[in-house]
């Protein structure tokens, strides 16, 4: 059976791997992980990201006193993860498929050291023939610094390890045109990367056990597939979906959304979603935002630049405002903001933000 994707990222959401009573559902766990390991005998490359510890944290641990939120998280997922990657271990090695934890924080998507890092050791996995299983190191991210939800965390793995395509496993088949429940709703089979604004269409609730609504799912979805990759919503709890997906004509219904066709560079894909890490504003004039966002590749310099507003490093991702306010984009700075405020104005110098360091939304 010839697959269309050679490397791919695959996202399990609490829903699927989660009974209505908030327990783990192991059933459905072994299903994927024989599906997963189909795939890995077939040569196809896979990076799991998966949910689950705090609802397999949870049946495990009765706390003496009510905990706040922060701290029953942290509680269960220090024991839920322990028993969710012991028990992916068991069920990949009765197919004889080592697999390893790589755990991550938001932190360590800030940092081009760091991140280069992770795709090291996840690369090094994949050589060698180990899936990498990821998730959020909730015993240690507290709220602020927390991932949307891991629909945001898969968007980045897929980007960072260049992946072919991402799919976000959830317990409906896609994005609807409707209320999921209404009969008179169908599935959008086919979204043409960020063009579509679906915001009418997506329930904005959140998942049962999840932090992510479907509406995060798709904001994640469109940036990833500007960057290039495929992503496909679609039912994880539907018998061997991921192998009937991956079919070359698959008819399997799920929403696909549909590449880019220029990938952006692996650099660009690091400070496009390092938004969030934005360490300070670098305001700009009229004449600069045109030449910013005119047809020919320009790099962002001084001379332009009205206003230094934040404390921040060389190398640090800092934000790009135009003179009405608005976030035109982000860039790798390449200067310190002491060392930048002095020169404000000044010609002939080297650009605050390189071209190749830029990212316009």
């Amino acid at each position: 059976m010839a697959y269309q994707f050679k490397r791919i990222a695959v996202k399990i959401g609490s829903n699927v791997l989660t009974r209505k009573d908030g327990s783990l559902d192991v059933t459905r766990m072994s299903a994927l992980v024989d599906q997963i390991a189909e795939l890995h005998r077939k040569g196809v490359e896979v990076v799991l990201i998966s949910s689950g510890a705090v609802a397999s944290g949870r049946s495990e641990v009765k706390p003496g006193k009510k905990l706040d939120a922060v701290s029953a998280r942290q509680l269960y997922s220090a024991v839920g993860q322990a028993k969710l990657i012991n028990r992916y271990f068991e069920l990949f090695r009765e197919h004889k498929i080592a697999c390893g934890q790589v755990l991550t924080t938001k932190e360590n998507f800030g940092s081009r050291t760091h991140y280069l890092n992770q795709k090291h050791c996840m690369e090094v996995m994949l050589d060698n023939n180990v899936i990498p299983i990821v998730n959020e190191n909730d015993t240690i991210s507290v709220t602020e610094l927390m991932f949307t939800d891991n629909d945001e965390l898969s968007g980045l793995i897929a980007t960072m390890m260049g992946m072919d395509a991402l799919i976000i496993l959830s317990n409906i088949d896609g994005i609807y045109n409707g209320n999921p429940a209404d009969p008179a709703s169908t599935v959008i089979r086919e979204i043409d990367g960020g063009k579509q604004d679906l915001s009418e269409y997506v329930q904005t609730s959140k998942s049962s056990f999840g932090r992510g609504g479907m509406l995060t799912k798709c904001n994640i979805a469109q940036k990833v597939a500007d960057e290039g990759i495929t992503v496909i919503i679609a039912n994880g709890k539907k018998e061997n979906i991921l192998p009937q997906l991956l079919v070359k004509g698959s008819t399997e219904i799920c929403t696909r959304f549909i590449p880019a066709a220029k990938p952006v560079s692996s650099v660009k894909k690091w400070i496009a979603h390092s938004e969030g890490f934005a360490k300070g504003e670098i305001h700009i004039n009229k004449g600069t935002e045109e030449a910013l966002t005119g047809p020919r590749a320009t790099s962002l310099l001084l001379v332009g630049v009205t206003a230094i507003k934040g404390e921040f490093e060389k190398n640090d991702i800092i934000k790009i405002v135009n003179e009405e306010g608005i976030q035109l984009g982000v860039g790798c700075t390449g200067y310190d903001s002491n060392e930048a405020k002095k020169l404000i104005g000044q010609r002939d110098i080297k650009p605050l933000v390189h071209y190749d360091y830029l990212y316009l939304d």
